[in-house]
């Protein structure tokens, strides 16, 4: 598997990965009927790196990286991170995870911050964990689950 910057080239794997995560709407903040120009134009930011994981020829997921805030927050920096449902299990998250991280600390980012991981996410807090994340902040009944109702969100941290 390689992890590259993504390409406009890439948008239609993107958009075949992250369409199915919105709609689901059981792990992003994001409205589950986004279009697909405002789906790929919200991932796709100015203010976002976005890197793909590839194997074979096939784009297996994606990231974006940005700072978490501007000024004196700055040198925070946070990600978003997606898999196609048939990468799930393969390590697709966890690379792109150390990726990030490794990253992130050449860019000079000095932490990074996950501002809205919804609790329900058992695998997605796992693995943060697992990488050397803490949950510094519990937000309770923030996310509206489309099947769990108002289930807490975590703010996670980690120092790189």
């Amino acid at each position: 598997m390689i992890i590259r910057p993504a390409t406009q080239a890439d948008a239609a794997a993107v958009w075949a990965i992250i369409e199915p995560v919105i709609r689901a709407g059981e792990t992003y903040a994001l409205d589950r009927d986004m279009r697909e120009g405002d789906a790929l134009a919200y991932w796709f930011g100015a203010d976002k790196e976005v890197f793909v994981a590839e194997a074979g020829g096939t784009i297996l997921g994606t990231y974006y990286l940005r700072a978490n805030q501007a000024g004196g927050g700055a040198h925070v920096c946070n990600a978003g991170y997606m898999t196609s449902a048939a990468a799930t299990g393969r390590g697709v998250a966890r690379a792109m995870g150390l990726h990030s991280i490794d990253h992130a600390k050449a860019r000079g980012f000095r932490a990074m911050q996950f501002n809205f991981v919804v609790g329900t996410n058992v695998r997605a807090i796992g693995l943060w964990r697992s990488l050397g994340f803490e949950a510094v902040g519990l937000l309770p009944g923030a996310f509206a689950h489309p099947t769990g109702g108002f289930v807490d969100a975590l703010v996670m941290f980690r120092a790189i």
